[in-house]
């Protein structure tokens, strides 16, 4: 039987196929199930380095909807790494506060470090631009909500490709389920080699393009990111890239899509996708942010053993 109890998520390679399907099997019941008081006398400590509304807000209402507390802070000026104490420390002494830690944080491994520092679980919220396993879990939920299956889709992630560590996660899941994946691009900000390493590994079939008009026509799902300005050390190679990519109602009724296609965003927006999009039969990624709840009501009731 597939357990979670006391295990770190950290990242979605540490998932199986089989425990990934858990999860969403479990988030489905959790969705229509009442849970009101499985995690009461559980605290959960939520400690955001880097912004965030969807990741924090939902981790913070999943807990408190199913009885638990929440402790943390969401800017990095008000803990005393401002003062020099350094990751480790903070966190061996946050873990005796709370039961769980939910964290962010803008350098990649800084999840992993805090697992291997604490006695406690912990669950990475985003690691810099490495992965977001949370969110992969809330993409697969909502994907196969929308489509009724996760197997043998074709799926174009578009945007940021480089530093984007919500397409990171997802392309890694997405390998179990006999996928086919295009990654749409300015040079620039292609996916890094070590993922697309890790993709062929696994026998994944992936193309590079840097328009999605050489693709559209092929695509069932369509994962959207924005082009992150905080990641860029230099505004100047910012401004080459910004814009580069625009969905609106117009576009997609120039290009040649499915009818059943389904765009996914983890949002925030900025200049990538227009509001246009959001009455039309393609967008999901309202819904897709919902699913934040349950999916992270199940990874927290999961983690702390409440629930099987």
């Amino acid at each position: 039987m597939v357990s979670l109890k006391n295990k770190d998520i950290i990242s979605i390679l540490d998932f199986t196929k089989e425990e990934i399907l858990y999860v969403l099997d479990l988030s489905k019941r959790m969705e229509k199930g009442n849970y009101p008081d499985i995690l009461r006398g559980k605290v959960l400590a939520n400690l955001f380095f880097e912004p965030s509304t969807r990741t924090r807000l939902s981790f913070e209402s999943a807990m408190k909807r199913l009885g638990g507390e929440v402790i943390g802070f969401d800017e990095l000026g008000t803990t005393s790494t401002v003062k020099g104490e350094s990751l480790r420390d903070s966190v061996k002494i946050i873990e005796g506060y709370c039961d769980i830690i939910v964290l962010r944080h803008f350098l990649e491994g800084a999840s992993r470090l805090t697992a291997d520092s604490v006695s406690i679980p912990v669950i990475n919220a985003g690691d810099g631009a490495c992965q977001h396993p949370t969110q992969t879990f809330v993409d697969l939920y909502t994907i196969k909500n929308a489509k009724g299956v996760l197997e043998n889709l074709s799926v174009g992630f578009l945007g940021d490709l480089k530093y984007g560590r919500t397409a990171h996660s997802l392309a890694y899941a997405l390998a179990h389920f006999n996928t086919e994946m295009h990654f749409i691009s300015p040079p620039s900000l292609r996916i890094p080699k070590d993922y697309l390493e890790e993709l062929e590994s696994r026998g994944v079939s992936y193309h590079e393009v840097d328009s999605i008009y050489e693709v559209s026509e092929k695509l069932d799902i369509l994962y959207c990111t924005r082009i992150q300005k905080e990641r860029f050390a230099d505004p100047v190679e910012y401004e080459k890239v910004r814009g580069l990519y625009k969905l609106s109602k117009s576009v997609m009724d120039e290009l040649k899509v499915k009818s059943d296609l389904k765009i996914l965003h983890p949002l925030p927006r900025v200049e990538e996708m227009d509001e246009s999009l959001d009455t039309t039969s393609y967008a999901v990624y309202f819904q897709q942010a919902h699913s934040g709840i349950p999916v992270r009501e199940t990874l927290l009731a999961a983690v702390l053993g409440a629930i099987q």
